[in-house]
């Protein structure tokens, strides 16, 4: 009785709590593990695996997971797309009710740029510049969307074009909307990348564009990284989830940014 209400919803969230320490603790663990430790069957611990990985706590592997915070600095993007799906879809949403007809967009690489595109294939006469393949991919074949690709090196974990080709392509054009990702977010850092390839040619986007709008997860607030590529001051609208600090997000608006927060409640 007592292995029955374990693994039912009474104690879901603790096991999980639980579960995301031990993969912390260890750097990674397998789900046969996890269930001997925690005394229950393998299938509640894939479906807690699951969970976690949804709220962007682990990195679900081949039979086990491994700890996001002692992965790489960067993650490749199929990584990064796994990670807070929910949030970002509805990010992706809320960003693209920004964009008109007619307008011509930026979109960056990032997986929360690629959930943008996703909720765009509606619009009419649209140009959207991104260095992002498969926010390139998503768009191409959409009768009245027209997507136009920077020049530049491949960086495959990003599947994103970089290089002094794509920046100066960037600047000759007149870009209505921005919408960028970020590794990180401080008033006074503003928006920054782990990469200084990647942080230049967004550096490009948020130069050459009329309005700068943010769009990033709540994991992002109050982090650092290494380049800055928009200053807090350029940013007119940040799209982030519900879930984001309340402290850093009034003081964000106090800054006269519109600070939109969207979720399921």
């Amino acid at each position: 009785m007592q292995s029955k209400a374990i693994e039912g919803g009474q104690y879901a969230a603790e096991r999980r709590q639980a579960i995301a320490r031990v993969i912390e603790e260890k750097t990674r663990a397998s789900v046969i593990e996890l269930s001997k430790r925690l005394s229950v069957s393998e299938v509640t611990i894939r479906k807690d695996l699951a969970v976690l990985e949804e709220e962007g706590n682990v990195l679900r592997t081949h039979g086990g997971a491994i700890s996001v915070g002692r992965s790489r600095a960067e993650l490749a993007f199929e990584v990064r797309a796994r990670l807070h799906r929910t949030e970002k879809s509805l990010i992706g949403a809320e960003a693209a009710r920004l964009v008109e007809d007619g307008d011509s967009i930026a979109l960056d690489a990032s997986s929360t740029a690629l959930q943008i595109a996703r909720h765009l294939k509606a619009r009419r006469e649209l140009t959207v510049v991104t260095n992002g393949m498969r926010v390139a991919t998503e768009l191409a074949g959409q009768p009245s969307i027209t997507v136009l690709m920077p020049g530049g090196a491949v960086r495959w974990e990003a599947h994103s074009l970089v290089g002094k080709w794509g920046t100066t392509m960037l600047r000759q054009l007149n870009i209505q909307k921005a919408f960028v990702g970020a590794v990180g977010f401080t008033l006074e850092e503003g928006l920054t990348d782990v990469n200084a390839d990647e942080a230049e040619l967004k550096k490009a986007m948020v130069v050459t564009a009329k309005d700068v709008i943010g769009v990033f997860d709540h994991t992002k607030w109050n982090r650092v990284a290494m380049a800055t590529f928009c200053p807090t001051d350029r940013l007119r609208i940040v799209i982030s989830d519900d879930r984001a600090p309340a402290q850093a997000v009034a003081a964000a608006r106090g800054l006269g940014i519109d600070v939109r927060l969207v979720g399921s409640k």
